[in-house]
């Protein structure tokens, strides 16, 4: 098929071009013919609250990128769908993770849809944002009434889905991210960090927010339980508050972790990700809510158990007891978690549970989910 991607991808940053050029090569390797519509504008910069959307990395090699869109340009929006209407595509995928983008991309659909050969589906990451504002509503309604079908990839964001249409949908869990190259030891991650790797690590990983629950994990940090124990704490990845900064410095300093917290503050570039996630025994994910989380799937890639909440989709694909632990979003049961992780033969049967879990998330899974649920 003759196949269209809208969204994020390079020379932006960032887990949706991540997501959007792993999907393009999967469905190139399908023998798809498939173009990314990237944007020449994602977000204007008071809006965006990191240092750049923009990587300094090498373009992906063998996929066509058009970064075009605007957008905030409501004729940019127009031309861009006329455009992709000419184009004849029988698909086009588009992700949808917080309604500011409603507006623009469900008037580009509306206008790649006129030739009537056209078909939409749309992979959910929020139906609903984490952080709420004025109009989601109304921008999320309009960019529905586009779409034909939709892709969740957690239960209760495909239950959240149905509020909003009652148009044809399917859950299926976030592929693994494989693109992230090969683990290193241990000994060569922790030379890279300048960390001791005679210690223990745990890690919190990605863009820091405050649904993220960073602030939870430092306070299971100053529980005396784990101060006796001697793990040490990685935070890696990129504020995007400087609220939520202030708080977990105060934590830091209030509770005298300096010595057991390592940050690493910046945006990961991909080509490091493997050190971060080399160095540490168990990845924490102790967020306040959640849908699905690319963390995890990361996680699942360098077969690395993991310590969640019981928040949105993390259980589903984090079973208990298996591939890590669950726990309550509050300090004290992600203290109980990190206790338990670390008992003697805690997670006896890892290395055939994480190949099983990891077998249910592949991207050829996926895309058949995906392309069935749209009638293809």
């Amino acid at each position: 098929m003759k196949i269209a991607i809208l969204g994020t991808a390079h020379p932006l940053r960032g887990g949706l071009a991540a997501f959007n050029e792993r999907l393009a090569y999967e469905l190139q390797a399908q023998g798809h013919d498939v173009t990314i519509w990237s944007f020449s504008l994602q977000y204007p910069s008071v809006l965006f609250p990191g240092k750049t959307q923009y990587t300094d990395g090498p373009a992906p090699q063998g996929l066509r990128i058009l970064s075009v869109v605007n957008s905030i340009n409501p004729l940019n929006w127009l031309s861009v769908g006329a455009d992709m209407n000419r184009q004849q595509y029988d698909l086009v995928i588009v992700k949808y993770w917080l309604p500011f983008m409603g507006p623009s991309f469900g008037t580009i659909l509306r206008r790649a849809k006129k030739n009537g050969k056209t078909r939409v589906v749309c992979i959910v990451d929020n139906i609903i944002p984490h952080e709420g504002r004025p109009g989601d509503k109304q921008f999320t309604n309009y960019f529905v009434g586009a779409v034909d079908a939709f892709i969740t990839m957690s239960d209760d964001q495909l239950k959240y889905l149905k509020t909003f249409t009652k148009k044809p949908s399917v859950f299926s869990p976030h592929p693994v991210y494989d693109i992230y190259g090969a683990a290193v030891s241990k000994a060569e991650a922790c030379a890279k960090l300048n960390l001791d790797p005679e210690k223990h690590y745990m890690l919190c990983f990605g863009f820091i927010r405050d649904y993220k629950g960073v602030d939870r994990m430092l306070l299971a940090m100053a529980d005396q339980r784990i101060r006796d124990l001697g793990v040490h704490l990685i935070i890696a990845g990129e504020y995007y508050s400087k609220d939520v900064e202030a708080t977990n410095t105060k934590i830091i300093a209030d509770n005298n972790l300096h010595d057991t917290v390592h940050l690493f503050t910046d945006f990961i570039p991909e080509r490091e990700v493997c050190y971060y996630f080399s160095a540490a025994d168990v990845v924490a994910q102790p967020y306040t809510k959640a849908t699905q989380s690319g963390i995890t799937q990361i996680a699942y890639h360098f077969e690395k158990p993991m310590i969640v909440t019981n928040v949105g989709g993390l259980p589903e694909v984090v079973p208990d007891g298996k591939v890590g632990f669950v726990a309550e979003p509050d300090p004290t049961s992600v203290a109980g978690a990190i206790l338990r992780f670390y008992q003697p033969n805690s997670l006896p049967d890892l290395a055939q549970n994480m190949q099983a879990e990891k077998r249910k998330y592949s991207w050829e899974i996926f895309t058949q989910a995906m392309l069935k649920v749209v009638g293809m």
